[in-house]
């Protein structure tokens, strides 16, 4: 009963929070007028088309396609969906990005959320989106915090058996994969690569929770608001001298969950690795929200970014405009995400 009614306080918790997201993702259209908003339907229709076209999997414009899955495992089954690009040669191994979405988030709108896609369609790789089913959480989210009862691990080994089919039946380097998170799915990501260090070669957490901060709904909650301890991870020498590099990202102005969050996320993998900290630098592109950039380096090599997002709230940087748990105007993750990783494959 007790684990029943913490769940319950997540659940509702986190359905506060979208409820608050989804109210301050809404456009602003009482302040257009009439004739303004018809043109900007106009001008969008082309663009939604489009966008309609890669989305289904229609390979004719070279959009690439659009595929779907099941994984199955121990802790049941999990769908995802995969985008490959198009032009791949016969033989040919690409590297994957696996994207873990957010609470209230499934695939097919982190895809159009993040335009990951689209990256992906130029440079030449794979992505994996595995989805939460409503079953195991009515939010939508990672039970990345269930550390006490397992779950989370069952969960990480479902994800990790959706990569494992996605190299088996698709054109995967797998010397060459990586993965990357929003909110609970950055928090999944994070527990994925200490349980499976050796398959990821660059993890990258925005707006996440660190592992070792919450084992169960109620220490989640907590720590959302930054009000948890967070354990240091394994010293140099074990597991995580083959930990792969980490990018976090996180707004500075998140009111879901704490910035302190993506401070110790990076603090507690450098501190795992040995790294040292850098001075840190201040970079704006264009007229995108500035970011605090901070590197931890190990013998010369960049190990862990931080990137705290000024102005950036509980949404993907840079990602669609107007689309929930999305703003457009932060300097764009996904681009971020791409580089990071290609960094860490060419090594």
């Amino acid at each position: 009963m007790v684990k029943r009614s913490w769940t319950s306080i997540w659940a509702k918790g986190m359905a506060r929070s979208l409820t608050a997201l989804r109210k301050a993702s809404k456009p602003a259209r009482k302040r257009a007028s009439a004739a303004n908003a018809a043109s900007a339907t106009r001008k969008a229709a082309p663009r939604r088309a489009a966008a309609v076209s890669r989305v289904s999997g229609n390979d004719k414009q070279g959009s690439g396609h659009w595929l779907s899955g099941v994984a199955l495992g121990p802790a049941g089954a999990r769908r995802y969906k995969l985008y490959r690009p198009p032009g791949l040669q016969a033989g040919e191994r690409v590297p994957m990005i696996v994207m873990l979405h957010g609470c209230g988030q499934d695939a097919e709108g982190f895809a159009a959320s993040t335009r990951m896609n689209q990256i992906a369609a130029r440079e030449r790789f794979i992505v994996l989106y595995p989805e939460q089913d409503r079953v195991a959480n009515p939010q939508g989210c990672w039970n990345w915090f269930d550390t006490r009862s397992g779950r989370a691990y069952g969960e990480a080994a479902l994800v990790m058996a959706a990569v494992e089919q996605a190299c088996l039946l698709y054109p995967v380097d797998r010397q060459r994969v990586a993965v990357a998170g929003l909110s609970a799915g950055a928090s999944m990501a994070a527990l994925l690569v200490t349980r499976y260090p050796d398959r990821f070669k660059a993890v990258v957490m925005h707006s996440g929770i660190p592992p070792g901060t919450a084992h169960s709904a109620l220490t989640a909650l907590r720590a959302m608001h930054g009000r948890r301890a967070t354990s240091p991870l394994p010293a140099p020498g074990t597991m995580a001298a083959s930990w792969p590099p980490l990018l976090v990202i996180h707004g500075a102005l998140d009111t879901v969950v704490d910035v302190r969050n993506g401070r110790v996320a990076a603090q507690v993998w450098a501190d795992a690795i040995g790294a040292r900290v850098t001075a840190e630098r201040r970079v704006q592109r264009g007229k995108r929200y500035a970011m605090t950039v901070t590197d931890f380096k190990h013998q010369g090599s960049t190990v862990v970014t931080l990137s705290d997002v000024e102005r950036l709230g509980h949404a993907w940087s840079g990602g669609t405009a107007k689309a929930p748990f999305s703003d457009a105007q932060g300097p764009d993750a996904s681009r971020m995400v791409w580089a990071f990783a290609a960094r860490q494959f060419c090594k």
